[in-house]
């Protein structure tokens, strides 16, 4: 038997003193309802948006694992705007096994983006952190995985411990159905300070300062034939996008 841990729940009052002394919080469901507005079964209004995800063929480990969409977004105060669709793109500083290059993702389906839930989540979100580094405008990346078995084993971070390159991460946990394993483990990026636990219940939602910790997630292996786990995970960004100023240097080094 896997010994596992429970999440060290806080309550959304408690968020950004949470954010500013240890780096992450984590809110249980009826956490997540409360700070953003909404109930459970708007929530569950996205997840047939997990039903129809795309390999990605990016995987350098050669696993057939994961499968994904990805949309960007402008948050400016209240106002929501998703952004063209663009590629992907971390630096290998921060994923030292995928950074460095553009990966171009399936979007989300209008569908999903269009639900109530999606905009009032993405602002309520970006209130939070506005709370904790001041408000501005923020630059959303909105990834959509499924993390299976069918090769037997299913790695949620295959990059392995890490940072974003972003200024806060939120992660929400879907789904996760016929699994063991999925551990999460947060550790101070500058000292020794660590802790682990699992993410067992649909909406539980972990929120990271990415300056402050690094994070991963165990991989995962089927209870029986098959299983996976469903997760969202929205970093937020001040300035522009990632890659945005990489772009910028490479058109001014040919000009």
């Amino acid at each position: 038997m896997v010994a596992t841990f429970l999440p060290p729940f806080s309550e959304p009052a408690a968020v950004p003193d949470r954010l500013r002394g240890r780096g992450y919080a984590v809110l249980a469901p009826s956490g997540v309802e409360s700070l953003c507005g909404f109930d459970r079964g708007e929530l569950d209004l996205l997840r047939p948006g997990w039903d129809d995800l795309q390999p990605d063929h990016y995987l350098k480990d050669g696993g057939s694992y994961r499968k994904r969409r990805h949309s960007c977004f402008v948050l400016d105060r209240d106002v929501l705007v998703q952004a063209p669709h663009r590629a992907h793109w971390q630096s290998l500083e921060y994923n030292a096994l995928h950074g460095g290059m553009r990966r171009w993702f399936e979007p989300m389906h209008p569908a999903i983006v269009e639900q109530p839930a999606w905009g009032r989540l993405l602002r309520r979100l970006g209130a939070a952190f506005d709370s904790v580094a001041g408000e501005q405008p923020w630059y959303v990346e909105a990834h959509q995985f499924r993390i299976d078995t069918a090769d037997g084993i299913g790695r949620p971070t295959p990059e392995g411990a890490h940072r974003d390159g972003v200024d806060f991460v939120a992660v929400l946990l879907v789904d996760r159905q016929g699994v063991t394993g999925g551990e999460t483990r947060v550790f101070d990026a500058n000292g020794p300070d660590g802790q682990r636990f699992t993410l067992t219940q649909p909406w539980t939602l972990m929120l990271l300062d990415d300056a402050r910790v690094i994070h991963e997630s165990t991989p995962i292996r089927p209870e029986a034939d098959y299983g996976y786990r469903d997760t969202l995970v929205l970093t937020y960004r001040r300035g522009n996008f990632q890659g945005d100023a990489e772009e910028s240097e490479g058109m001014s080094a040919q000009r």
